[in-house]
């Protein structure tokens, strides 16, 4: 029972960290009907940019909560601002190229994202600075947390509640919603759809930093090809939870953390990466709108 229940800790703390992911991809989804392949690789961009950050700010050497604070901030607005430029540059122009033009665009900057990223950070493997020092903070018999995983539950949570904040109270969530439902709709009423996209990317690639930050603490081994992995997973998870639903890529994401985890631990670490496209063939065959989907009609 105490293996179980440290299984199930471990899956919702990695299943947190697929969240973050899948939110971009669940966004994006919703307000342009686009699969971002691209997205991992924001992923892979944030973890490098706060390796980075850490060192030229000495945060390295000197673990504390500020430095992790300075770090997660920083490197969650170097992908902001990356979200935005990929969006103007690759999507933009593509809008109304129809579904197979932006979708090859979306695999040819996920490529490129990568060969730059092995060109300027070296295909050789770093490792994440320990921007905080790693101690146990409850352990219950044979069920242990520590403070990594403490912060990356928690702040993986906050950053999640504060998304659903901002969708569903702000006036850009509104606009986002509205953009959502009917764009041309939403244009004549006055919503800037423009800036309601860019804004978007913006949102999602600032949660994939985050991401990349938290693996880079509970996992500190990033490399330029870390995000192809994790990406595809998160995807599998917004699909699961329902794509284009903000909680349902939340409860997508913990819900594959979960059954990756107890997976690993119960058969084999072999069957780690094979399981998510499982559910993925599962829920496509039983499910195709996903737990939280609901089925849209499309007008002829």
């Amino acid at each position: 029972m105490e293996n179980l229940l440290q299984q199930l800790l471990n899956g919702v703390t990695w299943g947190s960290i697929y969240a973050l992911i899948a939110l971009g991809y669940t966004m994006v989804y919703g307000v342009l009907r686009l699969i971002n392949f691209a997205h991992g690789e924001v992923y892979m961009m944030g973890a490098m940019s706060g390796f980075y950050t850490a060192h030229w700010l000495g945060f390295a050497r000197a673990p504390s909560v500020t430095g992790l604070v300075v770090v997660l901030v920083a490197s969650m607005l170097v992908c902001g601002l990356l979200g935005a430029a990929i969006e103007r540059i690759a999507y933009r122009p593509l809008r109304g190229a129809g579904r197979l033009a932006p979708l090859i665009t979306a695999i040819g900057v996920s490529l490129l994202l990568q060969n730059a990223g092995q060109l300027v950070f070296g295909a050789d493997p770093k490792f994440f600075p320990p921007l905080l020092q790693s101690h146990e903070v409850f352990r219950a018999g044979e069920v242990a947390v520590s403070n990594i995983q403490l912060t990356v539950l928690v702040t993986a949570l906050l950053l999640m509640g504060a998304l659903e904040y901002i969708v569903q109270r702000t006036r850009f969530g509104r606009a986002m919603r509205a953009v959502s439902y009917d764009a041309p709709a939403a244009a004549l009423m006055g919503v800037p759809v423009d800036r309601v996209i860019s804004g978007t990317f913006v949102l999602g690639s600032m949660l994939a930093a985050a991401a990349g930050i938290l693996v880079g603490l509970s996992n500190p081994k990033i490399d330029p090809l870390m995000g192809l992995m994790p990406g595809l997973k998160a995807f599998v998870a917004a699909v699961l939870g329902g794509i284009g639903s903000v909680p349902g890529a939340m409860v997508g994401g913990l819900l594959l953390g979960v059954i990756e985890t107890l997976v690993t631990g119960y058969l084999s670490s072999t069957y780690r990466d094979a399981i998510a496209f499982v559910i993925l063939v599962v829920i496509l065959l039983f499910r195709p709108t996903g737990l939280f989907g609901a089925p849209t009609t499309e007008k002829v």
